[in-house]
């Protein structure tokens, strides 16, 4: 079997403060490199398991996640009920989605943080206060979308 690509570089040894990540070259591919190898149709359909994965993970433990996913649940099928413009109704499909992809991000932010460390620490911090802060400016973007879009049926 051929070394991966990179398989002989050595760490970078020239900041004693920093500690070596590797120290021995890699002899076999990783389990990342292995998929990475997969093309057409058999990388597509991996990809797709894995997001689904995302999906089940993100509903499963995050209870922000599900909350969001009814709530723009029923914002699409309000969408597709009331009598906006096309282009009205593709802003606020688009607002919900990305609220959704937000609040994925977020989870997988906050899931890093915690695999690297339970403990404390003001950095730790700032990262899921951020992830917190962008959730809530695509909400506040969502609702005031949905202000405006109202007020273009005279519903206010």
């Amino acid at each position: 079997m051929a070394k991966p690509k990179g398989a002989d570089i050595k760490p970078n040894l020239d900041n004693d403060a920093q500690a070596p990540l590797l120290t021995t070259p890699i002899t076999t591919p990783s389990f990342a490199y292995q998929l990475k190898g997969k093309k057409g149709w058999s990388r597509v359909l991996k990809a797709g398991g894995y997001s689904l994965d995302g999906f089940r993970a993100a509903y499963r433990t995050e209870a922000a996640f599900r909350q969001l996913f009814w709530l723009n649940l029923i914002l699409v099928v309000a969408v597709i009920a009331l009598p906006f413009a096309l282009t009205i109704k593709m802003i606020l499909v688009f607002a919900s989605f990305l609220s959704l992809i937000v609040e994925l991000i977020n989870t997988g932010l906050e899931a890093s943080v915690d695999h690297t460390s339970t403990a404390q620490h003001p950095l730790a911090k700032i990262a899921k206060d951020v992830g917190s802060a962008a959730q809530f400016l695509v909400l506040l973007l969502l609702f005031c979308l949905w202000m405006i879009a109202l007020s273009s049926l005279s519903l206010l």
